[in-house]
């Protein structure tokens, strides 16, 4: 039995700041809701550390482009995906839609990860600070 080489715990992210700013490189997903500043590894290979009240949202993605954010904002029908369906309202009064996994555990640490409605698009998953929300 040939043993599997393990999968990098590091996922592609795009972490758009405060102002708008997208800083792209590579996050340790599970490390997220518990460590404050962020780690980042830029694709240059430099160390950033980003605190997270300076951080608006983050995508998790499959490449590196500019066409990051999803097209649609908001679900056309009722969404057939596992969990809850919310609307999240940004400081700047922006709103985006998406699933969170029912459970409760997950809706108390710093932010909420969602399942973004454009399923087709470079964005798998965008977690948001508490603090970008109203």
């Amino acid at each position: 039995m040939k043993n599997k080489a393990p999968a990098s715990t590091h996922k592609k992210v795009i972490v758009v700041l405060a102002d708008k700013k997208p800083v792209r490189g590579y996050l340790n997903p599970g490390r997220l809701g518990q460590a404050d500043p962020i780690d980042l590894l830029t694709p240059e290979g430099e160390h950033v550390e980003v605190p997270l009240d300076r951080v608006r949202s983050i995508y998790f993605v499959r490449e590196f482009s500019d066409e990051f954010e999803p097209e649609r904002k908001a679900f056309l029908s009722r969404p057939k995906l596992d969990g809850l369906w919310v609307r999240l309202k940004f400081r700047d009064q922006e709103t985006i839609e998406g699933v969170v996994p029912n459970d409760l555990l997950s809706l108390l640490d710093r932010g909420v990860q969602i399942t973004p409605p454009d399923l087709h698009g470079t964005t798998l998953r965008i977690f948001i600070p508490r603090t970008s929300l109203t």
